[in-house]
């Protein structure tokens, strides 16, 4: 894989490399994490920004080392998003319901991932 500056728009394969995650793994998730839009030129090719490479590696995180669901980490995803692009008519109130849902998601994850170990541990 060539050197880009950090700040260099990257390709699928080169993404692909970079996190050791398949590139339909990749393309999997920009279907399930709406924040994730890398651009697409002529015949489909992507490029991916230095922001959608840091969105793909809290996503790798989240679903490989701190095993979340999809659905965990979409929650996890969309409510960091929402906190890095403050609405204008987000209130008070409405910011920690969106921060209560992503601590139950974290919470719900949690409770699954000990009933397993739980479950192993009796068997």
């Amino acid at each position: 894989m060539n050197d880009k500056a950090n700040d260099a728009f990257k390709t699928i394969s080169e993404v692909s490399a970079l996190l050791d995650v398949p590139q339909h793994v990749l393309r999997f998730w920009e279907s399930k994490f709406f924040s994730l839009r890398p651009l697409q030129r002529s015949g489909g090719r992507r490029y991916y920004r230095p922001d959608d490479v840091a969105v793909l590696r809290r996503i790798r995180q989240l679903l490989y080392v701190d095993g979340f669901t999809i659905k965990g980490a979409q929650k996890l995803v969309r409510s960091k998003a929402a906190a890095a692009k403050p609405n204008a008519l987000t209130t008070a109130s409405s910011a920690s319901g969106k921060d209560l849902a992503a601590a139950m998601a974290m919470l719900d994850d949690v409770k699954t991932r000990l009933a397993a170990l739980k479950q192993q541990l009796n068997h």
